[in-house]
């Protein structure tokens, strides 16, 4: 399927306020693929330049796959694969979103969605399409942009197993079934640890190969949720335990293995200081205050998480939030980038927003290089457009302002960064509403699925 960008579609990419100058800001896409032979990307790809100290990999040209450990940034195998629904699926939501759908095209995607076969393909065909759809967006307008895949998630996606646990962890029991609650609570917390530790050691690698590559920016639109750690942890209980949890165990344990996971994971932000991670909040539509999301719950002076919103005019009703935990919002529903095979498509979710923060990111460090990571973060929190809808919502309580942000960057190269803020926030207005089309019923459409690392 091939959707020009017209005027309306532009809008919905919600990016035209961002200016045209070229720009070189390395971007690393940590996703499950991305078609850097895509026109739109093909002139932006980074290119390793060689001899990079500590490099791990060879013929990494464009990238790495860490999930299938060679230089195949996607998995082009898929394409063509996908049956036409998949596509269709998309472009009846958009008319949804316009308000120009026929029942007709209602009750085909009610259909669908009850359509188990076709969900399934559709989560695969999301992962495939996943990544170039991010890329797209961080790239938008920016000539000289450079894109590295850093592809770390299989594109179909595998259901847990035993061999999410450590082998020398599993040869220190006898696989007896362990009766007593204490002795439950030890070996589920022992394995929980141990399974969160090889992931954060595997994210370390990734983090150290950005690091490595010198990437200023890292798109992470990929998550694990607590819906998904409560998968995790009943595998390992039928696997140490023998027995099914009840309900008040699985939602314990998978509270605690997210737990662990953000804890342990810090590794995943602290291997590449040098790095801004921006990172989806998560498409569940729930805070993450409470229920821990990851790596959306990173909180350090190189990390910054985002929320989606439906235009300038609301928070998507998919989007986590949290106050502390989510930083900032920007527009993810109905937002039209790349898809692998040279076309495009419009798809929701957090994950779209990030990379809007992500291409933000990289025209201020391209503005003002000198500026720090907490700098570039301090620039695009205290610029926003301040909205009630997102008290309590988000960090900042706004939606980003590109304008305002571009012109405190331009702005610091002369004052304090506290000058040019509060200059920048005088000069530039706030951004008009910009999605006027929608449902009546506030239909925000159905955000893509996330990668997910479990």
């Amino acid at each position: 399927m091939k959707i020009k960008y017209t005027t309306q579609s532009a809008i919905l990419l919600s990016l035209a306020f961002l200016n045209t100058q070229g720009w070189a800001v390395p971007i690393g896409i940590v996703d499950s693929g991305t078609d850097l032979q895509h026109p739109d990307l093909m002139h932006k790809a980074w290119v390793n330049p060689g001899h990079l100290a500590g490099d791990p990999f060879q013929d990494d040209t464009h990238g790495w796959n860490f999930a299938d450990k060679n230089n195949q940034v996607i998995d082009y195998k898929f394409l063509g694969t996908f049956s036409p629904d998949t596509t269709k699926f998309f472009e009846v939501q958009f008319k949804i979103l316009q308000d120009t759908a026929t029942e007709e095209d209602r009750q085909w995607m009610k259909s669908k969605k009850d359509d188990e076969k076709f969900i399934k393909e559709l989560g695969t065909f999301g992962n495939f399409v996943h990544g170039t759809h991010v890329a797209g967006i961080s790239a938008h307008s920016a000539d000289q942009a450079l894109i590295m895949a850093a592809k770390i998630l299989p594109t179909k996606a595998k259901e847990p197993s035993g061999e999410t646990i450590p082998e020398n962890l599993m040869s220190r029991f006898s696989f007896k079934p362990w009766e007593s609650h204490p002795l439950s609570d030890y070996a589920m917390n022992l394995f929980i640890e141990a399974v969160a530790s090889a992931q954060s050691k595997e994210l370390a690698t990734v983090g150290n190969y950005l690091n490595i590559t010198g990437m200023k920016v890292a798109n992470c639109s990929f998550g694990t949720n607590v819906s998904q750690a409560k998968r995790v942890v009943s595998m390992i209980a039928h696997k140490i335990l023998h027995r099914d949890l009840s309900d008040e165990e699985q939602e314990k344990f998978a509270i605690q293995f997210m737990n662990q996971v953000v804890t342990q994971g810090a590794s995943f932000a602290h291997s590449a200081p040098d790095t801004l991670f921006v990172i989806a909040a998560g498409n569940d539509g729930t805070n993450n205050d409470q229920l821990p999301t990851f790596p959306a719950n990173l909180k350090f002076d190189n990390t910054i998480t985002v929320a989606a919103t439906r235009g300038y005019d609301k928070i998507a009703s998919f989007s986590n939030y949290g106050a502390k935990m989510v930083d900032i919002a920007a527009p993810g529903v109905g937002i039209v980038s790349d898809i692998p095979g040279g076309g495009t498509m419009p798809l929701s979710g957090t994950s779209q927003a990030a990379p809007f923060i992500t291409n933000l990111a990289g025209r201020i460090l391209d503005t003002n290089p000198k500026l720090t990571l907490p700098e570039v973060k301090q620039v695009l929190l205290q610029t926003v457009d301040k909205k009630p809808f997102l008290v309590g919502k988000v960090l900042a309580e706004g939606i980003a302002n590109p304008e305002r942000a571009l012109r405190a960057a331009t702005l610091s190269t002369q004052l304090s960064l506290k000058d040019a803020i509060e200059q920048s926030n005088r000069e530039v207005s706030g951004v008009k509403s910009i999605f006027s089309v929608g449902s009546a019923d506030g239909y925000d459409g159905e955000p893509i699925p996330m990668p997910s690392l479990f």
